[in-house]
């Protein structure tokens, strides 16, 4: 089935029957290990969904603005942040992602599998231009079944795969009904690397990773990622 992923599509995800799920689980993990040698500034992160991921890195001493299109997710991330006592720390946004402009730039600019209603590799250029001079941009998305390899990890710089929880069960663009990505929504880490001109980025990190997770009902789940991080040039 064909998604528009516009703001009726995840209105309606956020408000159905699969929504406690999603915003149940643990932070991406890769979002964990990225940015764990990175000293807290200002972060963005874009398609906060319930904002799992928004309250850790506020747990770790950023001041992140969480911006989502579902006004019911934002509300459930605030709730839950309060719970987590780091309120203040966090400034939730509605705002449709393919059309927003931030008011200013950010250190961490990151995005866990949001599916904008504008074509993918358009978004992660879009917020690749909210990233500040010497700030990181952190792309996890669901890997393509195009991938040269199969889905399997290559020209990782941390050479080691995760088997840890996904953050399929609170990022957005989950819950479809075949249980994956649709093809639209998938890319490679070629695909992200090759939008990010070597005079303006630094790669540094550029895999493909696949594992497994408990899904619906306890059975067993493939998850392929593609991740990039790159520092914006001074």
């Amino acid at each position: 089935m064909t998604h528009s992923f516009d703001k009726n599509y995840w209105d309606e995800i956020w408000h159905g029957d699969r929504a406690a799920a999603m915003a149940a689980g643990d932070p991406n993990p890769h979002l964990v290990r990225e940015v764990a040698d990175l000293t807290p500034g200002a972060a963005l992160e874009a398609g906060c969904g319930a904002g799992t991921e928004a309250i850790w890195l506020a747990s770790r001493g950023w001041q992140v603005t969480a911006a989502d299109i579902a006004a019911q997710a934002l509300a459930r991330g605030a709730e839950r942040a309060g719970a987590a006592g780091v309120a203040e720390r966090i400034e939730w946004v509605e705002a449709d992602l393919s059309t927003w402009e931030p008011e200013a730039r950010f250190d961490l600019v990151t995005t866990q599998y949001a599916h904008p209603s504008i074509p993918q590799l358009e978004f992660y250029d879009r917020i690749a231009g909210w990233v500040a001079p010497g700030g990181t941009l952190l792309i996890v998305g669901h890997l393509g079944d195009h991938a040269s390899d199969g889905g399997h990890r290559h020209g990782n710089s941390h050479g080691h795969g995760d088997s840890h929880g996904h953050g399929d069960s609170h990022g957005h663009g989950h819950g479809h009904e075949d249980g994956g990505p649709p093809a639209s929504a998938s890319v490679t880490a070629a695909d992200i690397t090759s939008r990010l001109d070597p005079a303006v980025w630094e790669v540094e990190t550029t895999e493909e990773s696949q594992r497994t997770m408990a899904g619906p009902g306890g059975r067993e789940v493939t998850i392929d990622d593609a991740v990039v991080r790159a520092t914006r040039r001074s």
